[in-house]
C-alpha cells in the first residue's frame, strides 16, 4: 500500500512532470495535492511530442493511472477545461480525472486582485504569475473560499459570490480604481463550468483511502517546490501553499503513516523564475550559457529563469524538511563542454561560514556562496543509460551532490526525452 511522494528541492521547474510522466506506468494514480495553474509541467513523449501542464497532474499522459486533483490545489475552472480539451484533441483520454469537491476555485475577483496589487508593489512586488492563486489561498485560509463542490449547488455559489463580492468589489472599485465584478455574469460562466466539470467532482480522500487499502500505488505529486514553500521557502518570496512533503498529506487526505517513499528533483544547476533571493545566481556569460543550453524559460509565463550554480545547503535543507529517500538529478547534459563546475557547499554571513539554511530573511539575502570547483567533461551524456557510460567526471559530480545532500542519487537526467535517463536505483521497488 505505497504512497510516495515527488516533488522539487529547489525553486521549481526542475522536471518533476517528466519525472512523473516516467513513473505513470508503474503506479495507480497520480495525484496532484498543492499549487495552480501558476505551475508548469514539460513532457516529451517517445515519439517527440511535447505537452505543456499546468493544472492537469503530469500522469495524464500516462494511460494505465487515474489522475486526482486533490483538496489542496485551487483551480481555475476555465483553464483546466482548456486543458482537458487541448489533450482531448490530442488523442488523450481525460475523461477518467478526478476532482476533490473540497478544493477552492479560482474566481474572477482573484485573477484581477492579483494583477493589480502586484502592479502597485512596483520595485517590492514578489513576482506571481498574475493567476490569482494567492488570493485565491488568502480566501481559503479566511473561509471566504468557494470550493468546487459549490458548482453543484447554484444557490449556494450565488450565495458566497454575493458575500465575498460585496468586499472585494469596493477594494477593486475604491482602491484600485478597477471595474466591479457582476454577481449575475460570474454566476452564469462557473455555472456552465459546473456542467462540464459534474461527472469528475467527488470524495477523492476515500478514493485515495480505497486504493491504498488495496495494496494499489499512489504517487504524490507537488507543484512548484521546498524553498517556494508557504513555510519553509523563501518568504514572501514563496507560493501561498505547501509543496513540501508534509503538504502531501494535508492536500489529499492521505495520512503520514502511508507514505514510505519521498522523491526529490532537483537540476544539476539552479533555477529560479521571480523575485527573492538567490545566492549562487550567475550574472555572465556562465549563467547565460545555462539559460541558452536548457532552455530556461518558465513552462507557464515564458519568463526568463535566473541561473546559478548548484547549491548544496539548499539540497540539504530539501532532504531533511521532506524526508527525501531518492534524489533525480535532472538536466546533466546542460553542463557538458564547462570546463570547471562549481558546487556552493556553504554560505559566509557576516564573515562567518554557516553549513546550514541562515536563519532570516536578511541573513540569506546577505549570504554570499562558497563554492568547490571540480573539474568539467566535454563528452556528450545525453546517449548515457548507465552510470559506467557517464564521464569520470561527471560521475565524479553526482558523487559529491550526492555526500553534499545526504541522500542517493537514484536517477539522472541527461536530455529532455522520457528515456533519457540514467538509473543508478530503481526508483519504484
Amino acid at each position: 500500500m505505497p504512497a510516495i511522494v515527488l516533488l522539487g528541492a529547489q525553486w521549481g521547474d526542475e522536471g518533476k512532470g517528466k519525472v512523473t510522466d516516467l513513473l505513470g506506468a508503474q503506479v495507480d494514480y497520480v495525484v496532484r495535492y498543492s499549487g495552480g495553474n501558476n505551475a508548469g509541467h514539460t513532457v516529451v513523449t517517445p515519439d517527440g511530442q511535447k505537452y505543456a501542464l499546468h493544472l492537469m497532474p503530469s500522469g495524464a499522459l500516462s494511460p494505465n493511472a487515474v489522475t486526482v486533483l486533490g483538496n489542496g490545489v485551487v483551480i481555475d475552472p476555465k483553464v483546466l477545461l482548456g486543458e482537458m480539451d487541448g489533450l482531448t484533441e490530442r488523442g488523450v483520454d481525460v475523461s477518467g480525472l478526478l476532482i476533490s469537491g473540497d478544493a477552492h476555485l479560482i474566481m474572477p475577483h482573484h485573477r484581477a486582485l492579483d494583477r493589480v496589487v502586484e502592479r502597485y508593489l512596483g520595485s517590492a512586488r514578489i513576482g506571481t504569475t498574475g493567476r490569482g492563486i494567492g488570493p485565491a489561498y488568502g480566501d481559503k485560509v479566511a473561509r471566504t473560499g468557494i470550493r468546487v463542490q459549490d458548482l453543484l449547488d447554484p444557490g449556494i455559489l450565488r450565495q458566497k459570490l454575493e458575500l465575498v463580492l460585496r468586499e472585494k468589489n469596493q477594494v477593486l472599485a475604491k482602491v484600485y480604481n478597477r471595474k466591479a465584478l457582476s454577481v449575475d455574469a460570474v454566476v452564469e460562466e462557473y455555472l456552465g463550468y459546473a456542467e462540464r466539470l459534474r461527472p469528475h467532482i467527488t470524495d477523492t480522500r476515500t478514493v485515495l483511502w480505497q486504493a491504498l487499502a488495496r495494496g494499489e500505488t499512489v504517487l504524490l505529486e507537488g507543484a512548484q517546490a521546498t524553498m517556494l514553500d508557504l513555510d519553509h521557502g523563501t518568504y514572501p518570496f514563496v507560493t501561498s501553499s505547501n509543496p513540501t512533503a508534509a503538504g502531501a498529506c494535508v492536500g489529499t487526505g492521505i495520512p503520514p503513516t502511508a507514505l514510505n517513499q519521498v522523491i526529490a528533483v532537483a537540476k544539476a544547476y539552479t533555477t529560479r523564475v521571480g523575485s527573492g533571493p538567490f545566492p549562487t545566481e550567475l550574472f555572465e556569460e556562465v549563467g547565460a550559457h545555462l539559460r541558452k543550453i536548457g532552455a530556461e524559460y518558465g513552462t507557464t509565463t515564458g519568463r526568463e529563469r535566473r541561473c546559478g550554480w548548484f547549491d548544496a545547503v539548499v539540497g540539504r535543507y530539501a532532504v531533511q524538511v521532506n524526508g527525501v529517500t531518492d534524489l533525480v538529478i535532472t538536466k546533466l547534459d546542460v553542463l557538458s563542454g564547462l570546463e570547471r563546475v562549481k558546487i556552493c557547499v556553504g554560505y559566509e554571513v557576516d564573515g562567518e561560514r554557516v553549513e546550514v539554511m541562515p536563519t532570516t530573511q536578511t541573513e540569506f539575502h546577505h549570504a554570499v556562496p562558497i563554492y568547490e570547483e571540480l573539474p568539467g567533461w566535454w563528452e556528450d551524456v545525453s546517449k548515457a543509460r548507465t552510470e559506467a557510460e557517464l564521464p569520470a567526471n561527471a560521475r565524479a559530480y553526482l558523487a559529491r551532490l550526492e555526500e553534499l545532500c545526504g541522500a542517493r542519487v537514484s536517477m539522472v537526467g541527461v536530455g529532455p526525452g522520457r528515456e533519457e535517463n540514467v538509473i543508478r536505483h530503481p526508483l519504484l521497488s
